[in-house]
């Protein structure tokens, strides 16, 4: 199974935007999810989405963050709207259950 490279991420300021992508033959198939780790704490999942692209979110995230994809692309998304400084992390994505983890993406949100 091909490793999945995330990008995108970057510093914004809050109440800014963001749209990170996650790429590997896996997400044009399996279901995947986006995740987050923040320092000393565990990695949080905030979203997931099938193959046929039926969505679900972590209440944190709920209303600001839509998770989407293009199986043709073998590409995963994560638009993230209205950001605020306790989003700062390093966002991943996974194939579910079992994918392993790629490198990630930094996200900070700072004024």
């Amino acid at each position: 199974q091909v490793q999945l490279v995330e990008s995108g991420g970057g510093l914004v300021q809050p109440g800014g935007s963001l749209r990170l992508s996650c790429s590997g033959s896996a997400a044009g198939v399996n279901l995947m999810g986006w995740y987050r780790q923040t320092p000393g704490k565990q990695r949080e999942w905030l979203a997931h989405i099938t193959q046929d692209g039926r969505p679900n979110y972590a209440a944190s995230v709920k209303d600001r963050f839509t998770i989407s994809r293009d199986n043709a692309k073998d590409t995963i998304y994560l638009q993230m709207n209205d950001l605020k400084p306790d989003d700062t992390g390093i966002y991943y994505c996974k194939s579910i259950p079992s994918g392993p983890w790629g490198q990630g993406t930094q996200v900070n949100v700072s004024s």
